[in-house]
């Protein structure tokens, strides 16, 4: 008998045939009976108060049932601050700030309705720029801050507009820095960005005769929706029921609570019939979350020989309206600011800040790109100064597993990779000494490196659940809480089954492939921050275990020998030490019958957990150890910089990360090569752009540009490393997250390596570039628009 050896192979997504041929239903597909529709009307000022509302001319629309403002549900929300309101009441906070909401039998007519609902507003003085924001004198987006309800571990700081603040120490930074031979200094700033998922935000609630309230949505984590629910209107959990169909994207914008408690209250109001809200893509960019505008004011310090003594910095998150997960982005930001690397001194203040702008939330990276965009420039910065080259200042201030310390006093694991062979691997397959001529004197090329390192940040009851089945032929279902949203946790999962019970993977069904809902599935905390295959992996094992306890102790009285002569594999239960005595699998499966008729044992159903181990809370100098795993990793690209119009144009990327153990190779591939588009666009491309008045002026994808096909004209290779992690599922780890970590930063490290001029706000899109270059090296334009004069009197000539 030999053991399925599926681990490590290329196996497409189990839900692929789904998709390719359209069966797979998302949320916008489901319709209900007596189902209605609802549209938002939405404030057209940053900052106001409401003196009244008037929507008797909407009400006379044909097929409008009813509207409700925002004093019809006076409920607070908020995953880690209960600072959000349902509908607005008695003030506004953006442009886009949904003031009422209009029902109807069809869209078409809540369209029309929402435009004779008449909002008399009284304008304020909005604020809509973080630094502004923190003065002493600025209008305060949240008066009464100090009333709400908040998370242990989150402060908000009553009378100003900080959501949280948060706070990292270790040793002495200014002694780092006095003992420092060379000390760089700068800001950096990133935008605020749209998570564009394909899918936008929909959510159908229908508030049951019974009191039960049942939501079906687009929605990542749907135990923390149910959870938000509960504690926002004040109902049991097992009055609660939330579906969360396959979803179109995801990458933290539907990870909490989104739209789901509007359309079960509008549910309420429309006499117990089914509401749906689908947004439109303009409402999904105004009136729904966005990733922080990110600022940081650092200072880091090294020694002659390149040792990083000390880091001070900064960090500013625009929360927006509301805090919603930015306070927990912008923690984690703070408290893994020193990246990869062991830095003796280590000072970093991290603040969430209200302003008048879009709410914002989590995206994929959770805190991440921003605090890797100027720590991994610094770093290139350094050794152009100490003449040395990127690799080397690296190597020599890399975290070493099982002796190094994490500025949270968190020791780093013997087991949790290997980033030297990381950042040496990503080196070699850029080539990074060898830098290639350009067709054009008018082009240069460079290379740029960043090493990354992400755990999930997530608190110390994380927990995760499992169920196994095994039916009556053999065939194995598996039932867990993880979201499925195309980042093929699905087909791990399946893949473990499979490889534990060693039957084909066709075997073995995972049931959430066509969604997971509260009532069916098992539990798990949340489908964020690249757990899902490790901590749903581990309870998965736990369960096959208890299932094959199970069977084998049936099999034991059958066969007559101990259990732990036992061995199931290949759809057979049979003895190790006399291998021919076997029995199929399926005759297990619901007990065992023996010849006579009589049946011992019954049904076999695994159950297993998973809860993160030594996980502490982090103290007022964010000491402590809050997360169950880190992945390593690096991005390398070539990059071609045009130095008259300021365009960048990848040739070669290359992405490394230490996974632990390869669970599916596809799945890596994917993940990888699509994180690093992703990258690329918030690197080159993307921006959410205001006005002065609060007014997003690009709320669509024809004027807020994403990659295109057009766009991904390079190679891309792929490289994992396997440490595998002692208590990981076969030793793996996530990294659906960090794939898009280090391309920024990478980019802007081949542009300064290539021109020595330096980028510090992104986007790095072709007039950011060409106004850097002009205003830090004029001498290169000019020089290169020379060349091309004269190329162009060449050919003209000719």
């Amino acid at each position: 008998m030999t053991s399925n050896s599926i681990l490590g192979e290329k196996i497409p997504q189990v839900d692929s045939w789904l998709k390719v041929t359209g069966t797979l239903r998302y949320n916008f597909d489901i319709s209900l009976p007596d189902m209605l529709f609802a549209k938002l009307v939405t404030s057209k000022y940053a900052h106001a108060k409401i003196k009244s509302i008037d929507f008797e001319d909407a009400l006379k629309v044909p097929g409008v049932v009813a509207v409700a403002t925002g004093k019809d549900f006076p409920y607070r929300l908020g995953i880690y601050v209960s600072d959000r309101d349902v509908l607005a009441i008695d003030k506004v906070r953006w442009v886009g700030h949904p003031v009422a909401a209009v029902i109807a039998t069809d869209i078409g007519a809540a369209e029309e309705a929402v435009e004779k609902v008449v909002v008399d507003y009284e304008p304020l003085e909005p604020v809509l720029d973080i630094e502004k924001a923190l003065e002493n004198d600025s209008p305060l987006v949240h008066e009464h801050l100090g009333e709400y309800s908040s998370f242990p571990g989150f402060k908000p700081i009553p009378g100003t507009n900080i959501a949280n603040e948060f706070k990292l120490i270790k040793g002495n930074v200014d002694e780092g820095l006095q003992q420092s031979s060379l000390i760089i200094e700068d800001t950096f700033k990133m935008p605020q960005i749209s998570h564009a998922t394909m899918e936008v935000q929909n959510t159908i609630g229908y508030w049951r005769p019974d009191g039960t309230v049942e939501v079906w949505s687009s929605v990542q984590s749907p135990y923390a929706t149910r959870f938000l629910l509960s504690k926002s209107l004040g109902m049991p959990l097992n009055k609660i029921v939330v579906h969360a169909p396959p979803i179109g994207g995801g990458f933290g914008l539907k990870a909490g609570l989104g739209w789901e408690a509007l359309v079960a209250l509008l549910s309420r109001k429309a006499g117990n019939k089914p509401v749906k809200l689908t947004l439109s893509r303009a409402e999904q960019m105004i009136a729904a979350p966005s990733r922080d505008l990110f600022l940081a004011k650092v200072k880091a310090g090294f020694s002659k020989e390149g040792k990083f003594l000390a880091y001070k910095a900064e960090f500013f998150m625009d929360a927006g309206a509301y805090a919603d997960y930015t306070v927990n982005v912008s923690r984690t930001s703070g408290y893994s600011a020193e990246g990869a690397y062991e830095i003796e001194n280590v000072n970093v203040r991290s603040l969430a800040v209200y302003t008048n702008k879009i709410p914002t939330t989590a995206m994929r990276g959770f805190g991440h790109p921003e605090n890797h965009w100027p720590l991994e420039q610094i770093l290139d910065r350094a050794a152009h100064e100490l003449k040395m080259d990127p690799v080397s200042i690296r190597r020599i201030n890399l975290l070493k597993p099982g002796k190094s310390f994490r500025a949270t006093g968190e020791r780093v694991r013997e087991d949790e990779g290997d980033p030297e062979g990381v950042l040496k691997t990503a080196a070699e397959l850029i080539q990074i000494e060898k830098v290639e001529e350009s067709s054009a004197p008018w082009l240069v090329r460079g290379k740029g490196l960043s090493m990354l390192v992400k755990a999930p940040s997530q608190p110390s009851n994380a927990a995760a659940s499992a169920i196994v089945k095994l039916n009556e032929d053999g065939t194995i279902d598996v039932i867990t809480g993880t979201g499925s949203m195309g980042q093929g946790t699905p087909t791990g999962l399946a893949m473990i089954a499979a490889k534990e019970f060693g039957v084909p993977l066709e075997n073995v069904k995972v049931v959430q492939t066509e969604g997971v809902d509260t009532d069916r599935n098992a539990y798990t905390w949340q489908t964020v921050g690249s757990r899902g295959l490790f901590s749903d992996g581990i309870a998965l094992l736990r369960a096959v275990d208890d299932a094959k306890d199970q069977i084998r102790t049936m099999a034991s009285v059958v066969f007559k020998v101990p259990k732990d002569d036992l061995e199931i594999s290949d759809g057979y239960v049979f003895s190790k030490s006399h291998p021919w005595v076997k029995k199929e699998l399926k005759e297990f499966a619901n007990g065992y019958t023996f010849d006579d008729g009589t049946c011992i044992g019954g049904p076999v159903i695994g159950r297993g957990s998973y809860a993160p181990v030594l996980n502490t809370f982090l103290d007022e100098n964010g000491h402590g150890s809050n997360t169950v795993f880190h992945t390593f990793g690096a991005t390398a690209v070539e990059a071609e910089i045009n130095l008259i119009t300021g365009e960048i144009k990848i040739i070669k990327a290359v992405q490394v990360f230490d996974i632990g153990k390869i669970i599916n190779l596809m799945g890596l591939i994917a993940q990888a090569d699509g994180g690093f588009i992703m990258g690329l666009g918030s690197a080159l491309f993307e921006e959410i752009k205001f006005d002065d008045s609060g007014w997003v002026l690009n709320p669509n994808l024809t004027h807020y540009y994403i990659p295109r096909i057009t766009d991904i004209n390079f190679e891309i290779k792929e490289k994992f490393l396997e440490t595998p992690q002692k208590d990981g599922p076969f030793g793996a780890r996530g990294i659906g997250e960090h794939v898009m970590i280090g391309v920024a930063p990478a980019i802007a490290n081949a542009v300064y390596n290539a021109t020595g001029v330096k980028i510090n706000e992104l986007p790095m899109n072709a007039e950011n570039i060409w106004r850097q270059i002009t205003s830090q090296k004029p001498e290169l334009f000019y020089k290169a628009f020379q060349n091309f004069e004269g190329s162009l009197k060449e050919v003209t000539a000719k």
